[in-house]
């Protein structure tokens, strides 16, 4: 494949990385964390923002390193070795990212019954539908994907910058006011849940073998891609805080963007907002489908999945249709809301171990010492955040994760007895 034919460029690049991380987050996040944290949530934004793009030059270090399509997996490999642990990791991130496109499905299935009375329950089925949807989207390939991505980002990121420009002329300076501020320790605490909306950044790094010029499309498109979403967020958080009391967030935290347009738009406003954020999960499960397939083809090709994940399917991959199967069941009978947060907290956690695992190729990839443990450390402290805040709700969370990375130990220990095979490195190359 030539240079200019690869699929993605800085612009479809940095799109995926919109896509995938102005999803169902925002729509959800900003009220929950505006429950939490009232009218500074701005601020927690900021240092969500922060810490992604402390992971993002971490990870987009490592991609350029050790260019592969399966991201974090090929790093945990390349820095602690051929063996149980590294497999172990793999296992659980790539179940975590089906977990996620799972809960992000039935968050469009959710929206799409708002537009159907009449087909109550009928949620599950828009879910697997959609995903059925962007299956065939992937099947046809990376070029494909960048595309689509392309026309449903600049469409969903436009609606929200009109509603939030216009929101912010609507502002009423009492809501934002100091005197009503919360303290200071609420802000910081919904850290945990503001970077939440930006996970997916890391799908960027799956593009790599697709990916035009990557040693300086990659950190250039992982910067831009996390600034402009943290603009975004920044500002959609003071128009929803400066339009909506606090009492009136809490009320309405699951949908309170939308809830939002509403003062100012009326019943129509809500439903564009609602429209919006089909929108934006639908970009979501097409770029972490994106990756999902990405990361099942790498592993399978380092002897850590079953060979059926590397076999080629017209433009994409054999992991493409076991992920889509595997998806199904996940939307019909998990309690994803529980579930969604163990995975969002394996991430966390696996994101801070393989910035760790950085450290121990700080000389081969270039990076700084202190922004990568910066990254380190910031994973761990938003994990310990969520971890206690979750607690309140689900004592059992902390033998969860447990039971989560045992079950991930098992599996990998099954795949090497049956496949006879171990975990290998696919790339030391620079590209």
């Amino acid at each position: 494949m030539t240079e200019m034919s690869k699929a993605f460029n800085t612009t479809s690049a940095v799109m995926l990385g919109i896509g995938s991380m102005v999803g169902a987050g925002i729509f959800i996040v900003i009220g929950q964390a505006g429950a939490v944290a009232g009218n500074i949530v701005w601020v927690s934004f900021i240092f969500g923002g922060l810490a992604a793009l402390l992971s993002g030059y971490s990870l987009a270090k490592l991609a350029v390193r050790y260019p592969s399509r399966g991201g974090i997996i090929e790093y945990l490999v390349q820095s602690f070795g051929e063996g149980v642990f590294s497999g172990s990791a793999g296992v659980l991130f790539y179940f975590s990212q089906l977990i996620a496109i799972a809960a992000i499905a039935k968050s469009f299935g959710a929206y799409a019954e708002t537009f159907m009375p009449s087909s109550d329950h009928w949620g599950n089925i828009y879910a697997i539908g959609i995903v059925s949807i962007f299956i065939l989207v992937n099947l046809l390939g990376a070029t494909l994907v960048a595309k689509s991505e392309n026309i449903i980002v600049i469409i969903k990121v436009c609606i929200l910058l009109f509603f939030t420009v216009v929101a912010l002329f609507y502002i009423k300076p009492k809501l934002l006011s100091t005197s009503d501020m919360p303290p200071i320790n609420d802000m910081f605490f919904a850290i945990g849940l503001t970077f939440f909306a930006y996970q997916g950044f890391s799908v960027i790094t799956n593009t790599i073998e697709d990916m035009q010029n990557p040693k300086k499309t990659m950190m250039r498109a992982m910067i831009i891609a996390i600034l402009l979403v943290a603009a975004l967020y920044i500002l959609t958080s003071l128009a929803v805080l400066g339009n909506l009391s606090l009492s009136e967030v809490i009320m309405a935290k699951d949908y309170a963007l939308a809830e939002a347009a509403k003062p100012i738009f009326g019943e129509m406003g809500f439903k564009i907002m609602a429209a919006t954020a089909l929108l934006a999960t639908a970009s979501a499960i097409n770029a972490t489908l994106y990756a999902a397939t990405e990361i099942g083809y790498a592993m399978a090709k380092e002897g850590d999945l079953p060979e059926v994940y590397s076999y080629n399917i017209h433009g994409s991959y054999g992991g493409l249709i076991v992920s889509g199967i595997l998806i199904v069941p996940l939307i019909l009978f998990l309690n994803l809301a529980e579930v969604t947060t163990i995975a969002t907290l394996v991430v966390l956690i696996i994101q801070g171990v393989t910035h760790a695992g950085h450290l121990l190729k700080i000389k081969e990839t270039g990076a700084n010492i202190f922004l990568v443990s910066g990254a380190a450390l910031t994973m761990f402290a938003i994990a310990l955040l969520t971890l206690y805040h979750t607690s309140q709700t689900m004592p059992l969370i902390v033998y969860y994760i447990l039971a989560a990375f045992t079950l991930a130990f098992i599996l990998e220990f099954t795949f090497r007895l049956l496949n006879k095979r171990v975990i290998q490195k696919q790339t030391d190359e620079i590209i």
